[in-house]
């Protein structure tokens, strides 16, 4: 019997309303012998209709046109079971077919008087239609355990003291940066404190003015300046893993008025909201770090319009100084076809930090020109060699530099970092919780290999990385240098127990010292023979 056979009677219709044959069959849902199983019930064929598609839920979907996955091009239109199309492309579609040379193209548009379109039916294409094998789909990602974020409280953040406490662990040096991190990061997060206990009291009350008594925390916005290499991007990662609230770490460089090729201004706080995994209220307790925001100095004698430095600067003010701001979410830049959400920048820690190259010359004119008066005026060439010549930075001098006025009163907390010297790069190289010398004994320690370092090596290495005057930075990139031997060899032979990296080693002059499994150190035998 076929499925035609089969009609169901619709609902308050009369027996007389219905056309049949002597053939025909009626079955409803309430007749005796009723086999036919309700929607979504379970049969033999499909035992558990909810997980007939675990295999294909195991993939993502593919748009058909552009072969982009799910997880990239966001969710999928389905056209047939088989056949997928992105967002993207179905707009683009629409695009090109209101800008063709169709007639009427609207909601009462003809179809038959399109040029070579036939009326079809897109239910005969479902059999026939193969799909996108499973060969060339990407795995859906296992979801990720959510953590719960942490409720912010007064009592949740460390004092100043221990902040900085912290930052000893993982950070070398810079005790005044450290010291101002600290309490401009306490300061502000009890301002932000302040706000939401004046909230729950103004809502409980009843009363916003009996709940205010007048007194508002203005923000604690901060400007690093500091030589590259110095720990400016590590001072703020360590700091948002300490206090646990979402950072986001941007480049001014990609930064451009709106309008033009680039970032907008707003994608700072895109970023922020994804690490917060779009949760809004979270991210407006975060914190921004903005590396080379010296590149948005202003263009001396441009002919041109500087739409990636001073109009970036005006750009910004609103968000430094806080302010409810159209997102884009997930997109560096605003269109039609990314959702858009509002985030208020009142409660957002801005860090911004540059090395500023020119400045120094800036610092040594106007230090010059004080001491440049009278009998005991100094030489000129004082400050040439003056490696923390940063550290007696001023307001005046960053403004000399390009940075406008009103940007600079938006970041109240001006500080500097120092130059890495010798001793500083040596205790980099072996004091911190993560220094790079525990990193490689870790490697050679999951080949069973104890790896050593002489002193005399540790200031070889620290006097080359000075000389390339990149910071530390230039660390990784030297050890990586004479250590790919020894991480070569190492893994071809079992008997090898230990090897001590020596001065001369580092210089090229000699190699380093290895020990077998079970048999003492050359050194140690030829000082008995000399016995």
């Amino acid at each position: 019997m076929n499925n035609d056979e089969f009609k169901e009677v619709p609902q308050g219709t009369e027996d007389n309303d219905i056309n049949m044959s002597e053939n025909d069959t009626i079955i409803t849902p309430d007749m005796p012998g009723n086999d036919m199983p309700e929607p979504g019930m379970p049969t033999p064929d499909n035992p558990d209709p909810g997980h007939d598609n675990d295999e294909k839920s195991d993939f993502e979907d593919i748009c058909y046109i552009c072969r982009r996955p799910e997880s990239v091009a966001g969710k999928m239109i389905h056209i047939q079971p088989n056949l997928c199309i992105c967002n993207d492309c179905m707009q683009k579609t629409f695009d090109s077919m209101s800008n063709g040379n169709f007639p009427n193209m609207g909601m009462n548009m003809d179809i038959s008087k399109m040029p070579n379109i036939s009326m079809i039916n897109l239910s005969d294409l479902t059999d026939g239609f193969p799909g996108i094998p499973n060969s060339q789909k990407v795995k859906k990602k296992k979801p990720k355990e959510k953590k719960q974020a942490p409720v912010l409280d007064i009592h949740s953040i460390p004092a100043p003291h221990r902040i900085k406490a912290s930052l000893d662990d993982y950070v070398v040096g810079q005790e005044q940066a450290k010291k101002v991190m600290s309490v401009a990061v306490y300061n502000h997060y009890k301002r932000v404190m302040s706000d939401i206990e004046r909230e729950k009291n103004a809502d409980s009350k009843g009363n916003a003015a009996q709940a205010d008594d007048g007194v508002e925390i203005e923000k604690s916005n901060m400007l690093m300046i500091g030589p590259t290499g110095s720990g400016k991007t590590y001072l703020v990662k360590t700091l948002a893993k300490l206090l646990d609230v979402p950072l986001a770490i941007t480049d001014a460089t990609s930064l451009t008025e709106a309008g033009y090729i680039g970032d907008d201004i707003e994608s700072v706080v895109s970023k922020l909201l994804a690490a917060a995994d779009n949760d809004v209220e979270r991210a407006e307790h975060g914190i921004i770090f903005i590396d080379e925001i010296d590149k948005l100095a202003k263009k001396r004698n441009a002919n041109q319009r500087d739409v990636s430095g001073e109009s970036v600067q005006q750009g910004m003010l609103k968000l430094l100084e806080g302010a409810e701001v159209e997102v884009p979410v997930g997109a560096s830049s605003k269109n039609a076809m990314v959702p858009m959400t509002t985030v208020d920048t009142r409660n957002i820690l801005f860090i911004c930090g540059g090395a500023f190259p020119e400045l120094e010359e800036i610092i040594k004119e106007r230090l010059n020109k004080e001491a440049s008066i009278g009998f005991k005026a100094d030489l000129k060439d004082k400050y040439d060699d003056d490696e923390n010549l940063l550290m007696q930075v001023t307001v005046d001098d960053v403004r000399k530099f390009g940075m406008i006025p009103e940007f600079i009163g938006r970041l109240p907390i001006m500080f500097s970092l120092q130059a890495l010297t010798e001793d500083m790069l040596v205790r980099i190289l072996k004091e911190p919780k993560n220094a790079i010398i525990k990193q490689y004994q870790k490697l050679l320690a999951m080949d069973e290999v104890k790896l050593e370092f002489d002193d005399d090596a540790l200031y070889s290495i620290a006097k080359k990385a000075k000389e390339k005057k990149v910071g530390a930075r230039a660390l990784r990139a030297i050890i990586e240098d004479f250590m790919l031997d020894i991480m070569y060899e190492i893994p071809k032979d079992d008997n090898i127990g230990a090897v001590r990296i020596t001065k001369d080693y580092v210089e090229k002059k000699g190699g380093p010292v290895i020990t077998m499994r079970g048999t003492p150190e050359l050194a140690d035998t030829s000082a008995s023979e000399s016995k």
